[in-house]
């Protein structure tokens, strides 16, 4: 009886593992400091999209990661053509770099149309971040699922009393007026191919990430972010 248990028990283990790393991107923390260094004004609202996860399932869920092939660059065009695909449930792939601009699309139209938008501003602060997260730009293979969970809660523990930290690491980002989806559609192809390359160098050496890598991805999410707020929230929407 106790060896059918510990069975049991093993296989439950190994199945929320690997559910939790299909899932998940960093952890609730590390969304909220990204937010917090990014100057967003209701941060504590940049980790509610992995709650939406849990009722809403793979339509939300697969707006949290792209596993690409590995050798394959992001494009602009990757970019562009995943904008169309946000919210499908059938796209296993995943569409991350597409959901950004589609839930800006959206803070923008409710916000033309009177209608609270901060919700939309909110998921793209939440999918910003996760673009920095190496094994969300890779393809979910055995490496990929042993060392998700771990990565995603690398820092977890110190980051949001640390938020200088990512601050001091970040960037200035410019995204113009009227070239803004375009500008932005080529600061994530960059930061997404830098992510993937970190990820390969992982599975080459068979490590997590190191703190200091982790924060230098969190700034880089952070850095674009503040980019995002500063030109979305000059036009008028919703605040």
């Amino acid at each position: 009886m106790r060896h059918y248990l510990r069975i049991i028990t093993a296989a439950l283990a190994g199945h929320l593992l690997a559910a939790a790393g299909a899932a998940h991107g960093w952890h609730d923390e590390t969304h909220l400091a990204v937010a917090r260094a990014a100057g967003y004004h209701k941060w504590y609202n940049a980790a509610g999209p992995d709650i939406a996860k849990q009722k809403a399932g793979n339509i939300e869920q697969r707006n949290h990661y792209c596993n690409n092939n590995r050798g394959e660059a992001v494009t602009v065009g990757t970019v562009l053509g995943q904008i169309a695909r946000y919210n499908d449930p059938s796209d296993e792939e995943g569409h991350l770099y597409g959901a950004i601009i589609a839930a800006l699309r959206g803070y923008e139209r409710s916000s033309r149309e009177g209608k609270y938008a901060e919700y939309h501003l909110a998921y793209a602060a939440h999918y910003l971040a996760d673009l920095s997260m190496p094994l969300h730009n890779t393809p979910y293979d055995d490496f990929n699922r042993r060392r998700h969970e771990r990565n995603d809660g690398i820092v977890e523990k110190s980051v949001l009393r640390d938020v200088e930290r990512i601050q001091r690491l970040m960037a200035p980002v410019a995204l113009g007026r009227e070239s803004f989806e375009a500008d932005l559609a080529r600061e994530i192809t960059r930061i997404a191919n830098g992510a993937s390359r970190l990820a390969e160098r992982m599975r080459r050496e068979n490590r997590d990430m190191t703190p200091e890598e982790a924060y230098g991805q969190l700034a880089q999410s952070a850095a674009l972010l503040e980019a995002v707020l500063g030109r979305v929230q000059q036009q008028g929407g919703e605040r």
